[in-house]
């Protein structure tokens, strides 16, 4: 038997966070039960765990080559393992245990999915005459007995298993694809790829957790349909990306155009960022005065736009009738998602990049996106596109949700240096030339920000100080939230603007006025008007 990952990068925590790893040196029965036992109750819905024994640890990390295991003993501890879920765990619970030998020693992993009937309680001692039970958890890297607030939330959550989890009966084993099995094996690199030829569509849909029910009656797992049924839209409604353009009128206008992605989710998700980086993904030239090197930007960041569509496909509600919507716009990228973030993620520490889910809402998903490594773990998303857009000098993402939690929405505006070319090629922007790859701008703000010529127009009117209606109206401009996020933030943040009541920026009598910086750019480019020019 093996696992469907690769060992070699379980070990060095590539594939799996370290959260749901715990090393163990030598044979523990107690210290394992509870850790199996935490991993069953799968707190957070992370997807369970994987003990390795055999493996030392310090400051967290393995110690290799490994100690390893006497091989004569191997038989024993797996039998050991197999008697502890049936008398010293309730309800019955039974991890997968496989032998590998690493570095010529010999190791067990333990795998440890989240179960399907929490929550699960473990034995505190295994002497012959201890009875007494107790809830254990995952708290970080280690395992704890829940007690209090958390014991009662571990009970809440009896019976209660995430979708994507879950058993689903209107299907059957036959709907899963081997092929597509096959190939996620061999490209995670998993041991389980050699052997899975000689195995029936049963035994690997069990090795890989994809497969549940007792074997009388044995039933695909969802998320085994959305990743290895050719046409999982058959069981769930909606499961699509729909990438939806709009000419530069926006939605308000008459002309559009829709593709629809569909397929297992790999590959749905593989097409849909694909078709979006070939066709809308585009590249700007800046030049600066006074050197020959030119900036280079993208209209809006491929890495953001992918953790933005990784992130919707991760934590939809599968169960909901709602697709994924991709809206690309003139000036905006908008990625929708229903329902929204889990109740304890709070907008402003999301909007910081420092919001942390208490539970997951697909926790098997999530696993196979991190295998096939279109994502890189806990709560990675929204911070890598926050540092995507800053990178490139764009304006700042945006994400929202409602009070219900009813949507989640990530805004990713393009680039000002993007935006005026774009203009400049419908005739709206007569002083920028045809570009040479996208386009080509003048001027730099900080690195690798551009100054727009309504943006020059701005900082030149705010040697005194100007209320936001006069700016807006200078940039010919309606939209107050996208003129912020597109004009008025990137010359704030460049610190070529300031306002007069900083401590409250949406005041009504707020004001802006140039820096001294910003002064120091305007004379620049005035100095050197000739060298400005675009060629």
């Amino acid at each position: 038997m093996s696992l469907p990952i690769n060992i070699h990068e379980l070990l060095r925590g590539k594939s799996v966070e370290w959260e749901r790893l715990e090393f163990k040196e030598g044979w523990n029965p107690l210290g394992t039960l509870h850790t199996i036992c935490a991993f069953a109750n799968d707190f957070h819905n992370l997807g369970g765990g994987y003990i390795v024994v055999g493996v030392g640890e310090k400051s967290g990390q393995p110690v290799l080559p490994p100690k390893g295991l006497d091989p004569g003993s191997i038989d024993a501890i797996q039998k050991e393992i197999l008697n502890l879920g049936h008398s010293a765990i309730q309800p019955d619970y039974h991890a997968i245990v496989v032998p590998y030998e690493i570095d010529g020693r010999t190791i067990l992993v333990i795998w440890a999915p989240g179960g399907q009937t929490r929550p699960y309680k473990a034995k505190l001692k295994l002497g012959k005459n201890d009875k007494e039970y107790g809830y254990f958890i995952r708290k970080g890297s280690s395992t704890v007995r829940a007690k209090g607030l958390d014991e009662t939330e571990l009970l809440s959550l009896a019976a209660t298993v995430p979708f994507d989890d879950r058993i689903n009966q209107r299907a059957k084993v036959d709907d899963l694809s081997r092929e597509l099995m096959q190939e996620y094996l061999q490209y995670v690199g998993s041991d389980l790829a050699k052997q899975s030829a000689g195995l029936s569509l049963l035994e690997l849909g069990r090795q890989m957790g994809v497969i549940g029910g007792p074997d009388e009656a044995p039933f695909p797992l969802n998320v085994g349909l959305m990743m290895f049924n050719p046409e999982p839209y058959r069981f769930f409604p909606a499961m699509q990306i729909d990438v939806v353009w709009f000419p530069k009128e926006g939605p308000g206008g008459n002309k559009f155009s829709e593709k629809i992605f569909k397929g297992p989710l790999p590959r749905m998700t593989h097409d849909a960022l694909d078709y979006i980086k070939r066709n809308f993904v585009s590249e700007t030239v800046i030049k600066h005065p006074g050197r020959a090197e030119s900036s280079r930007v993208e209209n809006i960041p491929y890495i953001a736009i992918e953790e933005a569509v990784v992130n919707a496909v991760y934590h939809r509600g599968y169960d909901v009738r709602e697709p994924v919507e991709i809206r690309i716009m003139h000036e905006e990228l908008v990625v929708l998602s229903y329902p929204g973030p889990d109740r304890s993620v709070r907008l402003e520490q999301l909007r910081a990049g420092k919001a942390m889910p208490r539970r997951y809402r697909n926790r098997r998903i999530g696993e196979f996106l991190k295998e096939l490594e279109f994502t890189e773990g806990r709560s990675t998303g929204i911070p890598k596109i926050i540092d995507a857009m800053q990178a490139n000098g764009s304006p700042p993402a945006e994400f929202d949700f409602d009070e219900d939690h009813s949507y989640f929405m990530v805004r990713l505006p393009v680039h000002p240096a993007a935006l005026e070319v774009a203009e400049s090629e419908v005739g709206e922007a007569a002083d920028v030339d045809t570009p040479q790859v996208t386009g080509q701008v003048t001027g730099q703000v900080g690195t690798k920000l551009a100054l727009s010529r309504h943006q020059v127009e701005i900082l030149n009117q705010c040697k005194e100080e100007r209320p936001i209606g006069d700016l807006m109206e200078i940039a010919k401009r309606t939209d107050r939230t996208k003129f912020r996020n597109q004009v008025l933030n990137p010359l704030l943040n460049a610190g070529l603007l300031e306002m007069t009541i900083p401590d409250k920026p949406r005041s009504s009598k707020q004001k802006y006025l140039l820096t001294e910086k910003g002064h120091t750019v305007l004379a620049s480019r005035e100095g050197s008007e000739s060298s400005n020019e675009v060629t």
